[in-house]
């Protein structure tokens, strides 16, 4: 018989309380309070992983799950709480150190379509609502950029979540009507940049002046605009704006799209059909080409709020 022993790990598992745990060493991230408070508003049993511990000189010293035992203790109100450990007894100090700097060197992230799909079959009532919504206007969502699909899975959740269904259903109905359907019109920045106008504006946004002035300006003229006024959604926002309120006698008031906090919006910027030599690539992307802040929220200004919403997604107790 062969001898396989090679391949799986040499260790025991046991349940040991977490006040006989010792973690927080030198090569360990600092424990971060925000994340534990947040895992444990959103305790999941079956989202718990073993915590691996190496057992020196009769100590049991966490080198992966510092986390978890802090979550699961904050739960439970006491760290006489037992967890499933994983345990070594052959590692030194500098080899625990070693595996934990390259745990994550060959791990595969899920990409927020993963998720969906895997939201979807869970049967997950946010994800089928937005798929249900998303196929009534004959568009499906997708990994892949192509015509009639959405690739901007992340932005799509985080409107749903920040701004509701209504507004969602808004967002879809104003991109497809304006630009019948062009596959750069449901880029993250775009639908964030609309999602932003709908929230700021309300019913003082009309709908068909919308349709009727954007529709009359290309997908590449707006990201040109929006470009030069800077990356996000906020720029985007501006420019869908500014092109909006050309020539209408009562403009709308640029200053409601910014919080206090925000920078002051440059004066409309209306620029001849001359392209920059980077301009397929940044209106082609999805939503990871498009620009980080928009995948994960919506600009600098939500960036707690759109990491607090992927938390929420991808929920980890490591």
């Amino acid at each position: 018989m062969e001898d396989y022993s090679m391949y799986v790990p040499n260790v025991i598992f046991e349940q040991i309380p977490i006040k006989n745990l010792v973690s927080s060493q030198e090569y360990q991230r600092n424990l971060s309070l925000r994340h534990v408070k947040k895992a444990a508003e959103n305790f999941d049993l079956y989202q718990i992983n073993p915590v691996k511990v190496s057992r020196r000189n009769g100590i049991n010293y966490v080198f992966n799950g510092q986390h978890t035992i802090e979550i699961v203790a904050t739960v439970s109100g006491s760290r006489d709480t037992p967890v499933w450990c994983m345990v070594y007894d052959d590692l030194f100090y500098e080899h625990e150190a070693d595996i934990f700097a390259n745990q994550m060197k060959y791990t595969k992230s899920l990409s927020p379509y993963e998720i969906f799909v895997a939201n979807i079959e869970a049967g997950n009532d946010k994800q089928l609502i937005i798929k249900d919504l998303v196929e009534s206007f004959g568009l499906h969502l997708s990994q892949n950029k192509q015509v009639g699909a959405i690739c901007a899975i992340s932005t799509i959740e985080n409107i749903y979540d920040k701004y509701g269904l209504q507004n969602l259903t808004r967002v879809l109905r104003l991109t497809i009507g304006t630009w019948e359907g062009d596959i750069n019109s449901f880029s993250a920045n775009m639908l964030s940049g609309i999602a932003r106008l709908i929230f700021a504006f309300d019913t003082e946004l009309n709908d068909e002046v919308f349709k009727e002035k954007l529709g009359e300006r290309s997908v590449k003229e707006i990201t040109r605009s929006a470009h030069e006024r800077g990356s996000g959604s906020l720029g985007f926002a501006e420019t869908l704006l500014s092109f909006y309120n050309k020539k209408m006698k009562y403009p709308l008031d640029m200053i409601k799209l910014h919080s206090p906090k925000g920078r002051k919006p440059k004066a409309p910027v209306y620029q001849e059909d001359t392209e920059p030599e980077d301009i397929e690539e940044y209106i082609n992307g999805t939503d990871d080409l498009i620009g980080y802040d928009d995948e994960n929220g919506f600009d600098n200004d939500d960036s707690e709020d759109s990491i607090n919403a992927t938390i929420d997604q991808q929920l980890r107790f490591v």
